[in-house]
Formats: C-alpha cells, sequence, structure tokens
C-alpha cells in the first residue's frame, strides 16, 4: 500500500539528493506498518541553536488510521538526524504494533510486557511504576485564570485545566526561560 510523503523545510534548501533520500528511506516505513496513509518529514536547520551539536532537527509524523506516531532528532547533519530519527520512529511503531496486534494468553497486563520489553528482563524489577494515582475535577477557566491558579496552588510547572474558550482540556506548563506554554488537545 502506498501513502503520501510530504518533505517540508525551515530555514533551508532540500537538494534532489536530500530530497531522494529521505522519500525512499521514509518510503520503507510501510513495511513495518501497512496501516501508514500519511508520512510528514520536516527539515529544519536552527541558525540559532545554543549549540552546534543542534543546528539541524529532524521531525518525522506518521499518519494512519487511528495513530499518529511522531520522532524528533537534533544534530549537527541532517542525514544523521535523519536516520536517528528515522531509527525512533521504528522502535515507536514495533511498541504500537505490540500494544495493539500481539494477543497473548499468558494473563501479563500490556503495560507490564512493554515494560518489560523496553528495560529488559534484568532491569524489570527496577523499572518505574505508578505509584499514585490523582482524581480531581477540573475547573472551567480561561488561561489567564489558570496562570493564577497555578501560581495560587503551587503548581508552576504544569496545571490541567478545562477551557472554556476553546471547551477543550489544557495543560499549561512553565518553560525554562520563565514564560509559559499551553498545550491544547484534540481528540484524533
Amino acid at each position: 500500500m502506498t501513502f503520501d510523503i510530504e518533505v517540508k523545510a525551515r530555514d533551508m534548501k532540500v537538494d534532489d539528493r536530500l530530497y531522494d533520500y529521505v522519500t525512499k528511506k521514509a518510503g520503507k516505513l510501510n513495511r513495518y506498518i501497512n496501516s501508514v496513509q500519511e508520512a510528514r518529514v520536516e527539515l529544519t536547520h536552527a541558525k540559532s541553536a545554543r549549540q552546534v551539536s543542534d543546528r539541524y532537527v529532524v521531525q518525522i509524523t506518521l499518519r494512519g488510521k487511528g495513530f499518529l506516531l511522531r520522532a524528533e532528532e537534533r544534530s549537527d547533519d541532517i542525514y544523521a538526524s535523519f536516520d536517528t530519527a528515522l531509527d525512533i520512529i521504528k522502535r515507536r511503531i514495533e511498541r504500537y504494533k505490540g500494544k495493539r496486534f500481539r494477543g497473548r494468553g499468558d494473563g501479563v497486563s500490556v503495560a507490564d510486557t512493554a515494560l518489560q520489553a523496553m528495560v529488559g528482563e534484568e532491569d524489570y524489577e527496577k523499572a518505574p511504576i505508578i505509584a499514585r494515582r490523582k482524581k480531581f475535577t477540573l475547573m472551567p477557566m480561561d488561561e489567564r485564570e489558570a496562570v493564577e491558579q497555578s501560581q495560587l496552588l503551587g503548581h508552576e510547572d504544569f496545571f490541567i485545566f478545562f477551557n472554556v474558550i476553546t471547551n477543550s482540556i489544557n495543560v499549561l506548563y512553565l518553560r525554562r526561560d520563565g514564560t509559559y506554554g499551553l498545550i491544547e488537545t484534540e481528540l484524533g
């Protein structure tokens, strides 16, 4: 099954060699999962990156029926960034397929099996577990109220609220530079 591959570049030009390299390698992703409908590869050259090793940023997004997988990688070489991002997206495909398609009859939960596969058998006992669960009621508020409420509660790292303007659940988080970021959610 073929799918669309969209290659976008920001602050750089994509020559034929790079375009062919990206489309050829990304085109092989349907070998790992055949329900891919669209692949988007974003290539960015960040001139103002703090470190030289973060100059080239590659983001790969796979969209299919019922899933959205994304990987991002930074390095000082665009080809190396793409290859590493491609490896990451392949691992995410395998993890997605493991959770969705493989049936088990051994009574072990999907989360435990995935965790065991990620950390290995010997480190499974040391792996993090969910130690605490919380439930709370989301209060409808706008973004300004959410900032004030997060400061009042001392939850300045992140704060989850129901945005009355967009009618969706949002996450407000504190960025490294002291400003706030907002994650707006939508159902896929």
